[in-house]
């Protein structure tokens, strides 16, 4: 298993739980949990699939990370009933950071490897970052939070994208820069939340 393949799966898992905790919060039945879930987990990544031509896509050749979310789905319910009382918007804010950094990287990395150049690999990195959480808020009938809430979540993504691309560029060890770039993107997007920072708006 690759390093990548690693963070990637990682990624899915994390943006899986954020979509768990959010189905769960509009009480949504075992169907609409898995579908959340899984829109969470793979909107990101097939948007970049797509964009690169790809094909199959990321979650097709590896179906096993399709039984994945489903076999979680099935649990989630027993599992965050229970866990109801720590499930807060302090615990969705943490997966989403989480799941943002790693998917942010995932998609640069990706892209470098279908040689794209590096201002278009940072985007991919920002796109795979943010776009399940944005399809995950829509079928959730919300304004996504990355285009309501006024922080820099998308600029979060496209920072770290950029630490990893001039890392890469630089010679630092492959390794330490996947890991040292997606804790920059989850923790600038969890500084963000902290302390309130906002973007101007319209």
């Amino acid at each position: 298993m690759t390093l990548i393949t690693l963070i990637e799966i990682m990624a899915i898992l994390v943006g899986a739980f954020s979509g768990f905790i959010e189905a769960r919060r509009k009480r949504m039945d075992l169907v609409g949990v898995f579908t959340v879930a899984f829109i969470t987990a793979f909107g990101g990544g097939t948007l970049r699939d797509i964009l690169l031509d790809r094909r199959p896509l990321f979650w097709v050749t590896h179906q096993e990370y399709a039984i994945l979310i489903f076999v979680l789905a099935l649990m989630a319910a027993p599992l965050i009933r229970t866990l109801r009382q720590i499930v807060s918007e302090r615990l969705i804010v943490v997966a989403d950071a989480v799941g943002l950094g790693l998917f942010s990287i995932a998609g640069v990395a990706s892209a470098l490897e279908a040689h794209m150049p590096i201002f278009i690999a940072s985007m991919m990195g920002v796109i795979t970052g943010i776009f399940g959480g944005v399809l995950r808020d829509i079928v959730c009938n919300e304004v996504p939070m990355v285009f309501r809430d006024g922080k820099p979540y998308a600029i979060c993504a496209f920072i770290g994208s950029w630490m990893f691309l001039l890392m890469k560029k630089f010679g630092a060890d492959p390794d330490l820069a996947l890991w040292s770039s997606a804790t920059v993107i989850s923790g600038l997007r969890l500084l963000t939340w902290k302390f309130d920072m906002r973007m101007g708006r319209s």
